[in-house]
């Protein structure tokens, strides 16, 4: 009975989903850049403008009427485009004629089209050779006397109608190739791979253009990969579907000649389970983040399992959209240094795992240790506090989030947020020098720029092997007069919500703690009123892989904006964080919700 499983039958469902997603986006994508692309030479041509003009006029009708640039792009579609200008016409020289009889190639004479300023704007067929075709299987009489925007708007899509106007205008030859070409024909994108050369003659340009066709690039992938290694070659177009297969990538994957390559939708589900994870990253590194991504799984072959490590690669058109993925791959299966080299990584990678859970475990008692209150309300002299404190969900992403409010001698109340860099034992030991110094240093009465320097003297001091820094944010409120003077160590701005308006205070940061040994800091000085809450927090509250602060900054005044001035400060905190729970990372949380009495 054969090994292999039906083809996609044990694929995981997020890997099934993320293709399908993809391909669809990237589907739609090509088919709206189509007709964009299509539309911006159209306008070219009847305005008598160059394409780069046609483009950004388009795109100031989408922004000047609040509608996509699609959209506008399809209503301003239809109609004939204007012919040549007899003025643009020239005849075509005998020796061109006879030059153009020669290549075995497709080629052609361009002539230019100018505007009123002399300025290059499109070209024209004006004589081509016998048995020249476009990308698209269109012949010389379908391109003979027409425009080159109009019949072949890719050009200006892939810049070659830019390297065109160039060689006219400074005789210099071009030779480019091969690259990824796309043309655009009836909303469709037809992609190639190219070599186009073109050199100025006469009053025009001889081009010519050759279409390397599937045999032409599987040698070419295979000399390549020959050249690393004995590595398999293979590319997967997610534009036409096609899939291209060196005869090593049959070998690797266990397949028969007859079943041909395998579809990308079918590869997760040849995976082993167990290895799956890994597989699901790599294609969202290729499909959603179009970056080159190396794994390393085992396949489920007729023959057993494999071991396989792949090198992928996404190919990208010239607007940046992604048509392909090419990857290398060999089986490592029998390569008795590696499976060596496999077992002391294995064995290292047990030794780091177990001290890793033991730094953590030491990491945690220290925090436990030195903020045992992780929820509650303090009442201090003019104020009353509400805090939260999570821990980040996984243990080797637990953190060095710290706080500290208490009244001080003179009247004064410490207010004081900060955020060790790093995780695990690390960043919980500098959490406990930072904690711990700033509550020694406080009960001096100077102010908080000054505490903050001699702060960061400490924690760069503190530790002579590693360079270990922190941010934060210290204060001192004054009960009589209702102002906050405080200062900010590289750290996310405090939030003040005042009459329901939620709004980030302005802030001249200072920097970090702990990467210079000399740093001084700006002291701020903000006027409260009775009422007002003031919201300290720390960088797990707003940031989120993938995704900008700024938006992380936008929830959180969302979530705090409607405060009332008499709403408990721990029922703030209740609402704000349920209403950003769904957008909670793995990262540590601190927020102290300050409500002015």
């Amino acid at each position: 009975m054969s090994a292999v499983p039906p083809d996609g039958l044990t694929a995981s469902r997020p890997a099934h989903e993320l293709i399908r997603r993809q391909l669809d986006r990237l589907r739609g994508d090509m088919r709206r850049d189509a007709v964009i692309s299509a539309t911006v030479c159209e306008l070219a041509a009847r305005m008598g403008i160059r394409p780069a003009d046609a483009s950004e006029y388009l795109a100031g009708l989408s922004r000047e009427s609040g509608v996509d640039v699609l959209e506008v792009a399809l209503s301003m579609r239809g109609g004939d485009p204007p012919p040549v200008p007899e003025e643009a016409k020239v005849g075509v020289p005998e020796w061109i004629r006879v030059a153009l009889q020669v290549p075995h190639v497709s080629a052609c004479y361009l002539v230019p089209i100018h505007d009123r300023a002399g300025r290059v704007i499109d070209f024209y067929y004006a004589a081509m050779s016998p048995g020249a075709t476009d990308v698209t299987g269109r012949s010389a009489e379908r391109l003979t006397g027409h425009r080159l925007i109009v019949r072949n708007p890719g050009v200006v899509r892939s810049s070659l109608y830019d390297e065109y106007v160039r060689v006219m205008e400074t005789g210099e030859p071009m030779h480019r190739g091969p690259f990824e070409y796309v043309e655009v024909l009836g909303d469709r994108l037809w992609p190639a791979s190219l070599t186009a050369r073109a050199v100025r003659a006469g009053d025009g340009l001889l081009t010519s253009w050759r279409a390397h066709d599937d045999e032409e690039r599987l040698v070419s992938g295979w000399e390549r990969a020959q050249r690393i290694a004995e590595l398999g070659w293979g590319e997967w177009n997610l534009a036409t579907g096609k899939v291209r297969w060196t005869r090593q990538m049959y070998e690797i994957f266990g397949r028969e000649d007859g079943e041909g390559p395998m579809p990308i939708e079918v590869f997760p589900g040849k995976i082993v389970p167990e290895d799956q994870a890994v597989v699901d990253e790599g294609l969202r590194t290729l499909l959603e983040y179009r970056e080159a991504a190396e794994t390393e799984f085992r396949a489920m072959h007729r023959h057993g399992v494999r071991h396989v490590r792949m090198v992928s690669e996404p190919v990208l058109d010239s607007a940046g959209v992604l048509i392909a993925i090419r990857v290398l791959a060999i089986d490592i299966t029998a390569s008795r240094r590696r499976e060596r080299a496999l077992a002391a990584a294995h064995s290292r990678a047990t030794q780091a795992r177990r001290q890793a859970a033991e730094e953590q475990r030491v990491a945690a008692r220290l925090q436990d240790t030195l903020l045992p209150l992780r929820r509650g309300t303090l009442d201090l002299p003019g104020l009353r506090v509400g805090l939260r404190y999570y821990p980040g969900e996984e243990v080797d992403r637990l953190g060095g989030d710290w706080y500290k409010a208490r009244a001080l001698p003179d009247g004064r109340v410490l207010l004081a947020i900060g955020d060790a860099m790093g995780h695990g034992l690390t960043a919980a030991s500098l959490m406990a020098q930072m904690r711990s110094g700033l509550a020694g240093l406080a009960y001096t009465g100077a102010p908080a720029d000054r505490l903050a320097t001699w702060l960061n003297e400490l924690i760069y001091h503190g530790s002579s092997a590693i360079t270990v820094t922190g941010t934060a944010i210290i204060g001192h409120f004054d009960a009589e007069t209702r102002e906050l003077a405080w200062i900010c160590a590289g750290h996310p701005a405090p939030v003040l919500v005042r009459d329901g308006t939620a709004t980030l205070l302005q802030v001249r940061p200072g920097p970090i703690m702990g990467a210079l040994e000399s740093l001084s800091y700006t002291l701020e000085t903000t006027p409260l009123r009775r009422g007002d809450l003031v919201l300290l927090y720390t960088d797990g509250v707003v940031e989120r892989r993938g995704r900008d602060i700024e938006e992380g900054f936008e929830a959180l005044l969302a979530a705090a904006h409607g405060t009332r001035a008499d709403e408990d400060p721990e029922r703030v905190l209740d609402r704000v964080l349920a209403e950003l729970r769904d957008e909670r990372g793995d990262d540590d949380i601190c927020v102290l919700a300050v409500r002015v009495l």
